[in-house]
């Protein structure tokens, strides 16, 4: 039965994906006492990505947002993976963002609000967190965005 941050995704329309397999050696999410750090989460969709290429050059920011949004699903999917029920979520700590960038592109900040708000909006309060946005020259895959999210859980 889903929890209440599962009820939710439901009612912004969104649904929990998969857990996006591993591209190399590492597992999508890990416990360490009462936090789960993920990898970096790309914005796989059915196992690819939809968009590929530098924010600013072939992916407009807007699109970037959009796909940092679908960055911060995968995650919270990687953080179930581990946590087993997203209601134990005490909160967000941490955010990280990249953006494959063209070299005159500066918006990283509002590309990886994608993820924020998404965040905010699933998990009220418990979103609010720290965060970087931080410009790459690529990501695997061609990716334009990629997310790792810090949570502290509740009765760990």
């Amino acid at each position: 039965m889903a929890g209440a941050v599962e009820a939710r995704l439901a009612e912004l329309g969104l649904t929990l994906p998969d857990v996006v397999p591993p591209l190399a050696s590492y597992q999508p999410a890990v416990q360490s006492g009462v936090y789960v750090h993920t990898s970096g989460q790309l914005p796989m969709v059915d196992g690819k990505l939809a968009v590929t290429g530098k924010v600013g050059a072939e992916v407009t920011p807007d699109e970037a947002k959009e796909l940092a949004r679908t960055c911060a699903l995968n995650a919270l999917a990687a953080v179930k993976s581990v946590a087993g029920d997203l209601d134990r979520i005490a909160r967000v700590v941490k955010v990280v963002g990249f953006v494959a960038s063209a070299s005159d592109f500066t918006g990283q900040p509002a590309v990886i609000n994608g993820a924020s708000e998404l965040l905010g909006a699933v998990l009220g309060d418990k979103g609010v967190h720290a965060r970087s946005a931080v410009g790459v020259a690529v990501l695997p895959l061609d990716a334009p965005v990629e997310v790792e999210v810090q949570v502290e859980l509740a009765g760990a």
